[in-house]
């Protein structure tokens, strides 16, 4: 037999190894996609309620989408707090290492939550991570997800309060610190349970929030915080700024035409 002949020979063989690697890789592959795909189907009927899995078997980065109890919108991918169907919604996009979401925070939390208890506002929180892909660390990430298991507890508008109360300075990284976020959680009646504390341990939501940030960097919005009432953005206007009489007046016409 000649030298080429044994050649071709051994390249068919080879290639057929090849071709037989290849078609077990891929058995393996649909072996394990089957066996996750029952896992969160046993895990979403053993769960009862508290957490929805927005997409089955999806994934965002390294970890699964998970939507906390009551969000809605787009994927839901923001947290409601107010009454549903309320003449004016306001649409927030923080971070809660951002210290200028914090300077929002204060100057308009009680004109929002009066707004809000009166049933003319309706809030939708979008939860990102913008100063942690600025400056690194994972405080964005690891208070939000905080924030997302209080939702899940309908605790949400009380603990989200409490975290930018005790915002760190924006170089201190300290909300990556969980423990810290679990101390806070005392400061909310009821929250700091043992469902909470595996919640946050666990970073169950770490994937949706990193979907609401990429989401965010989509949007074609600048910063945060963003601030949108009724899809207009009322916040970025410095020749006209927003004020918290501003705010009340806009939502109370609002109420009033209703």
């Amino acid at each position: 037999m000649s030298d080429n002949n044994r050649e071709g020979k051994r390249s068919a063989r080879e290639r057929l190894r090849e071709e037989r690697r290849r078609e077990q890789t891929r058995e393996k592959r649909k072996r394990s996609l089957l066996v996750g795909v029952a896992a969160v189907a046993v895990l979403a009927l053993a769960g009862g309620i508290g957490v929805a899995v927005t997409q089955l078997g999806g994934k965002d980065g390294d970890g699964p989408v998970v939507a906390p109890t009551g969000a809605n919108g787009e994927d839901s991918l923001a947290i409601p707090v107010g009454r549903a169907g309320a003449p004016s919604t306001l649409t927030v996009y923080e971070d809660f290492r951002c210290p200028a979401c914090a300077q929002f925070e204060h100057g308009f939390r009680g004109t929002i939550r009066e707004l809000e208890d009166k049933g003319w506002l309706r809030t939708q929180y979008h939860l990102v991570t913008i100063i942690d892909g600025n400056m690194g660390g994972s405080g964005s990430l690891n208070a939000a997800n905080a924030a997302a298991c209080a939702q899940d507890a309908r605790k949400f508008r009380d603990y989200h309060d409490v975290l930018y109360r005790n915002q760190p300075q924006e170089q201190d990284d300290a909300f990556a610190d969980k423990k810290r976020l679990i101390k806070l959680a005392g400061q909310v009646k009821g929250l700091d349970t043992a469902e909470f504390r595996a919640c946050v341990n666990e970073g169950s939501h770490d994937g949706w929030v990193r979907k609401a940030t990429t989401a965010f960097n989509g949007s074609g919005h600048q910063g945060t915080p963003t601030v949108l009432l009724n899809g207009k953005n009322v916040y970025a206007d410095q020749q006209n700024p927003l004020t918290p009489d501003k705010l009340r007046k806009r939502v109370e016409d609002a109420a009033k035409k209703a």
